[in-house]
């Protein structure tokens, strides 16, 4: 029997679930809020969390990944009131199972709570404890170990894997931990690096070539992909890669055979591909500027790594780190932290991300030098001042009354958010004066207002308004609301 959490706002909705889990023999429990369904969850293993997007407390899409770093790692099945493309990506990519509607019909909602379990089922029958070889790799937020899952299963494959992140977020790292961890660990790790291959030596950079294949080919020489027979070939921003070049890779992916400059026959080599970009190959591919089919064998399996403001709470584990082997090839004590030195690590926002982290606390380590404790004033200059900057909350401008005299003014709101406040607010009248007016019939409110019925319902859950309680709600007149709004304090 499974273990299934619901955690919706709408009662109805949370009774309806409730009733298709029981019926499929499983034990569902109900949430609320998004506060009462993680508490529920760090009691007890769920197998299947049900988790609605607008929750009275914050955004379930947002949640996912705390979900999926529990114990259980249960499968997240998103239910939304109203779909939206962008949302149903970032589920997708955020980790979740299945993201549906709540207009579905009961079978739909149905197969994607059979399958996950299904999944789940043959998925614990065949696992078996991994112990990775992290080289370095530190971090245990949920997007970092969402990272390390795909780590594991990279490893244990020979499927291409394209990683994607910005600059310094550890792409080559994790290149080399799927190689550690891989069949393949005791044989050559061969980092091409595309951003410092000249277009006119790519080729025999990649392929080799023989003596006397062009002037100055004095003797043979083997190339990179020959050098990885057995083990990984790391191609770093591949993004680079010469558009030249993209069909002789492509050719050598699919054949894993390539015929060194000046040479007669095929030499074959069976390496493993690991590719990783900063760049938007999609993008790219859509410009002409990158071609399909490569782009097509790279992403067998794509990692994202986060940026480091995305995994905060990691950074000081990363600290800690990062001192220690940091002093040891100094030769240095190792260092404490104040409170303020791992405070301002976090106020930080890192665009350089882990190799900005590092090259930080190596400048501290420089000044503090024989200094037993780490303080915000190591850091380097500009990152105090940046902090500095960002502590301070704006003031009010004063204001110029015309007479000559500086008076204080209160501060207004940009007019977007002035008109966007004012709206809700008469919508939400509106819409109490409405189901007033048709004594909550939702269908005949549907015709008065030219709303569908998932639009209103939408509308009447996002202003918390009941269609047996509109009656009780006395509503504020527009223009009273308009006025006391914008009228001077």
């Amino acid at each position: 029997m499974a273990q299934v959490l619901i955690i919706d706002d709408d009662e109805l909705m949370c009774n309806m679930l409730s009733g298709l889990v029981l019926k499929k023999g499983h034990e569902a429990i109900c949430a609320f809020s998004l506060e009462d369904g993680l508490e529920h969850a760090s009691r007890r293993d769920f197998d299947i969390v049900f988790l609605d997007v607008m929750l009275p407390d914050g955004n379930g899409l947002e949640a996912i990944p705390t979900f999926r770093s529990l114990p259980s790692s249960p499968e997240i099945i998103i239910i939304t009131g109203s779909g939206d493309p962008d949302g149903a990506e970032l589920a997708i990519n955020q980790g979740a199972w299945d993201y549906i509607e709540k207009t579905s019909s009961f079978s739909q909602m149905a197969l994607p709570l059979t399958r996950a379990l299904q999944y789940r089922e043959e998925k614990r029958a065949h696992k078996q404890p991994v112990a990775l070889k992290l080289g370095g790799i530190v971090g245990t937020s949920p997007l970092m170990q969402a990272c390390l899952d795909l780590l594991a299963q990279a490893a244990d494959s020979d499927v291409n894997v394209l990683m994607t992140g910005a600059t310094g977020t550890g792409k080559e790292l994790f290149a080399r931990a799927i190689h550690l961890n891989s069949s393949r660990a005791a044989k050559n790790f061969v980092v091409v690096d595309c951003t410092t291959l000249p277009e006119n030596l790519v080729e025999s950079a990649l392929f080799g070539y023989e003596k006397g294949a062009f002037t100055g080919a004095d003797k043979a020489t083997s190339g990179l992909i020959a050098q990885a027979h057995g083990g990984t070939v790391f191609l770093d921003e591949v993004g680079e890669l010469p558009e030249s070049m993209q069909k002789a890779f492509l050719r050598v992916l699919q054949e894993r055979s390539f015929r060194p400059i000046g040479g007669k026959r095929e030499i074959e080599s069976d390496f493993r591909l690991v590719a990783a970009t900063n760049r938007d190959l999609e993008k790219m591919v859509r410009q002409g500027r990158f071609r399909q089919d490569l782009f097509f064998r790279l992403r067998s399996l794509v990692i994202n790594l986060p940026s480091l403001k995305e995994r905060n709470g990691d950074i000081a584990d990363l600290a800690l780190h990062h001192t220690a082997r940091l002093c040891k090839r100094q030769g240095l004590a190792p260092k404490g932290f104040s409170p303020e030195f791992l405070q301002a690590l976090s106020a930080y926002g890192w665009p350089g991300n882990v190799r900005e982290l590092v090259n930080t606390l190596d400048t501290a380590l420089a000044v503090a030098h024989r200094e037993p404790t780490l303080f915000p004033q190591h850091l380097p200059l500009y990152l105090r001042a940046k902090l500095a900057r960002d502590s301070v909350r704006r003031k009010p401008a004063n204001i110029n009354r015309g007479d000559g005299k500086v008076s204080q003014g209160r501060e207004l709101l940009p007019l977007d958010e002035v008109r966007k406040t004012v709206l809700a607010k008469v919508e939400k009248i509106y819409l109490q004066d409405l189901l007033r007016q048709v004594s909550g019939n939702i269908q005949a409110a549907s015709q008065i207002s030219g709303l569908s019925r998932t639009r209103l319902y939408s509308l009447l859950k996002h202003y918390g308004i009941s269609p047996s309680l509109a009656d009780k709600q006395a509503p504020n007149p527009p223009d009273a609301v308009i006025q006391h709004r914008l009228s001077p304090a």
